[in-house]
């Protein structure tokens, strides 16, 4: 069996985005959305042990985490070769990997296909802003793209909080803080707290998972910062459900208000394979302007897709876009409809174009 550095070098050259280590099957990497074998021979129990060992050993971590809870996030780097995001987890009594590839440096938005419409997002001053989809739809690597728009942009501090660290930011024209949960701070709600004492102009944090955390990103852009974080829904109205519903019913109005008065924008992707093989990611961003703010606040969420449908070029539609790619043939009508969110509007921007973009 090769090395863990040696299988990781071979999925780069294949242009995998993904390494899967499982017991009793081969390493595998996941090309452009297909999996593809990185090893002929299966990987035994024993085998993946050492190689898991290996993981540990580049990321300068114990194995508390795994031993405690039965899975592990971390990440690490090996010279001339990439990052990697890594989660190791218990299954069958046995234990397995997925490794996220995260190459050096920062991604570049233009050929990550990132409208100028969520760049533009970096320039805000304050409030909040959620990058929300699924799993492995590249919200860190839009994030990112945000975060360094920032930082060649303005002067300032900002921090990020991570589980675990993904992209790492160097100082431009802000100086940059990056603390990884539970290394450099117990939790991310603890981390948002201390951050408010540390003179930040942007807080980045990786994901909202739980109510004390999204209690305390709200007080952070209620008091003047650009709070800039995560959700696992899609599309904005469903966000903003997910975010009310986390407290309990008797805050909620409460928390509608508020929202409606920090919330500055929902970016919501998803990331499909085109017809030529290349991953294409397509975006809803809605922008809160005063009628949003409106039906935020009176709880009118499910008239939000519309609302975005009829601003023209001031939001995008995820519906529009994914029409302005089967247009264009980039994907296929199929995949269109099977990822439209209003299958017969779909229909008709396929048909007869859109207004606006």
């Amino acid at each position: 069996m090769k090395t863990l550095d040696e299988l990781l070098r071979d999925a780069m050259q294949m242009e995998g985005s993904d390494v899967f280590i499982v017991p009793f099957a081969p390493v595998s990497t996941k090309v452009y959305g297909k999996m593809a074998q990185v090893t002929e021979e299966k990987v035994t129990p024993e085998e993946i042990r050492v190689l898991i060992d290996r993981a540990y050993e580049l990321a300068g971590r114990d194995k508390k985490m795994l031993d405690q809870d039965g899975d592990d996030d971390f990440s690490f780097a090996i010279r001339d070769v990439s990052r990697f995001r890594c989660n190791v987890y218990r299954q069958r009594g046995t234990v397995a990997a997925v490794l996220r590839v995260v190459a050096f440096g920062l991604p570049d938005p233009q050929k990550r296909h990132i409208p100028d419409l969520v760049m533009k997002l970096a320039d805000l001053r304050g409030g909040m802003v959620l990058v929300t989809g699924p799993a492995g739809t590249g919200k860190s690597t839009t994030l990112a793209c945000i975060l360094d728009r920032v930082n060649q942009t303005r002067s300032g501090h900002i921090i990020t909080i991570e589980d675990p660290i993904e992209f790492l930011h160097p100082h431009k024209k802000c100086l940059v803080s990056q603390r990884e949960v539970p290394e450099d701070a117990a939790s991310f709600a603890r981390a948002v707290r201390a951050a408010l004492r540390e003179a930040p102009d942007v807080i980045m944090l990786g994901e909202m998972r739980d109510i004390d955390t999204i209690s305390t990103a709200i007080t952070a852009a209620e008091t003047g910062h650009l709070l800039i974080s995560t959700l696992h829904t899609l599309g904005a109205a469903k966000t903003i459900d997910r975010v009310i519903d986390a407290f309990p019913a008797e805050q909620q109005n409460q928390v509608r208000t508020q929202l409606s008065m920090v919330l500055k924008a929902v970016v919501s992707q998803r990331l499909l394979t085109g017809t030529d093989g290349v991953l294409y990611p397509v975006f809803e961003v809605m922008t809160v302007n005063p009628a949003i703010q409106n039906l935020i606040r009176e709880g009118k969420t499910h008239q939000i897709d519309n609302a975005i449908s009829g601003a023209g070029s001031e939001m995008l539609s995820m519906d529009s876009e994914l029409a302005r790619l089967a247009r264009e043939g980039r994907i296929t009508k199929e995949m269109a409809r099977a990822y439209a969110l209003h299958p017969e509007t779909l229909e008709r921007q396929m048909r007869f174009g859109t207004m606006g973009r």
